[in-house]
């Protein structure tokens, strides 16, 4: 295994040789890297649920390699190096399981143990490392858990639900105004949003992975939409909107009596 890391390791010092190496590799920054970066953290999901081991373990390798270049780049330009990076997690790990790695048998406060962290770090707001590269969706839901730690959230779901139908209300207002500004519409369509993951939150399920399983449905019955439109001689740019819904409630149905025929098997 560790073997194996050096080799890794070797490899990137090579490649980031500006006189020998790759040429892109090494022209690389902090910040040229962050979308690659991204994109390998997505490609690692989407392999996980694809549940293709094969190309998780080609996708972990992809970011893996992104960490390596993050700790070869830093360790050129004097700031650390890999077992700095490999440290502050261990550090982390143990400071955060006082009840594993230590006599102190009390579970602790996952958030107060972290806000002593950012104490540490001369941080003074609750908010403050929370990062800004995140989806939206996901940055909402971590605003939302970080002030809950702290007492600062609805106990109870009717509040909250009541809350998601304000913020629709809202949003109806501003379209009933006789000129609409859509900066004012955008505001409140964004409190919807915050809204909606703050129910999500309170319902215990990832807003995020909500939206994405969404989207996947609708990705997977739109094609059958396109499918049954193609049997009939018919294309997308042709077939009413009515014939499109139609075919949408038959995908609909087909998917609904199907679901309701494997709970019975």
């Amino acid at each position: 295994m560790l073997s194996e890391l050096k080799r890794l390791q070797d490899i990137t010092k090579k490649l980031r040789n500006p006189i020998d190496g790759c040429e892109w590799d090494s022209k690389q920054t902090f910040d040229s890297l962050k979308s690659y970066t991204l994109e390998e953290t997505y490609e690692v999901l989407d392999a996980i649920d694809r549940q293709d081991m094969a190309e998780l373990k080609s996708e972990l390798g992809d970011l893996l390699f992104q960490i390596v270049f993050y700790a070869d780049l830093a360790n050129q330009q004097g700031l650390f190096n890999f077992d700095d990076i490999c440290q502050s997690v261990a550090d982390k790990l143990i400071s955060r399981h006082p009840h594993i790695f230590s006599n102190n048998t009390s579970k602790p406060n996952w958030e107060q143990l972290k806000q002593q962290e950012r104490d540490k770090r001369e941080q003074y707001s609750l908010l403050d490392d929370i990062p800004n590269a995140i989806p939206a969706l996901m940055k909402a839901e971590k605003i939302q858990k970080r002030c809950a730690s702290v007492g600062f959230d609805w106990t109870e779901l009717q509040p909250v639900i009541a809350k998601v139908k304000e913020e629709l209300n809202e949003v109806e207002q501003e379209l009933a105004q006789s000129t609409i500004e859509q900066s004012k519409v955008a505001e409140e369509m964004g409190d919807l949003l915050f809204a909606t993951v703050n129910l999500a939150r309170h319902l215990k399920v990832k807003s995020e992975l909500c939206l994405q399983n969404a989207n996947n449905k609708f990705i997977r019955r739109f094609k059958q939409v396109e499918l049954l439109l193609k049997q009939k001689n018919r294309n997308l740019v042709d077939a009413t909107l009515e014939e499109m819904e139609d075919a949408w409630q038959i995908v609909k149905q087909t998917e609904k009596s199907s679901s309701e025929v494997n709970k019975n098997d």
